[in-house]
């Protein structure tokens, strides 16, 4: 059995998956369609599909105009190793997008990310429930998130 998520883009499906691809280490744009028939989505020619990977995830993307917006029912979390690496997300994904609260930003499309790091959940994890109430409290306080910072609510 195979999972794929999918994403429902209204236009520039290309340069949208051109970018993630871009921006996260492993991974790559897997093959790209156009209907040729007329299909309920739209006229022959005016869907494209495609399949990409970002990191270890499968997706598929649709072009086609979309019913609704995206909203936070979906979204992406990318969980990084160091600051450098979530500033250089959030710089480019926040790019024409909306900043939001705790590490979420919306892209020029629509689509929710949150950029964490993984000493989030180290730090909030495990038997020390003072020190997890102390970094949740600091991470709630941010807009990018801070790794230093969320350190230094950890000590105290």
């Amino acid at each position: 059995m195979q999972i794929t998520q999918c994403l429902w883009f209204d236009t520039d499906m290309d340069a949208a998956l051109r970018l993630y691809v871009s921006l996260i280490p492993g991974s790559s744009l897997d093959w790209e369609s156009t209907l040729a028939a007329d299909s309920p989505a739209g006229p022959a020619g005016g869907v494209k599909i495609a399949g990409f990977t970002l990191g270890d995830q499968r997706y598929m993307a649709f072009e086609c105009g979309r019913p609704e917006a995206f909203n936070h029912s979906i979204s992406i979390t990318v969980e990084c190793e160091t600051q450098a690496e979530i500033d250089r997300l959030w710089a480019a994904l926040g790019e024409g997008g909306q900043i939001e609260q705790c590490g979420w930003l919306r892209d020029r499309w629509g689509l929710a990310w949150q950029i964490t790091p993984k000493r989030l959940g180290e730090l909030t994890r495990g038997p020390d429930r003072a020190r997890a109430k102390r970094v949740a409290a600091a991470m709630l306080q941010m807009v990018k998130i801070d790794i230093a910072a969320l350190e230094a609510a950890a000590k105290g």
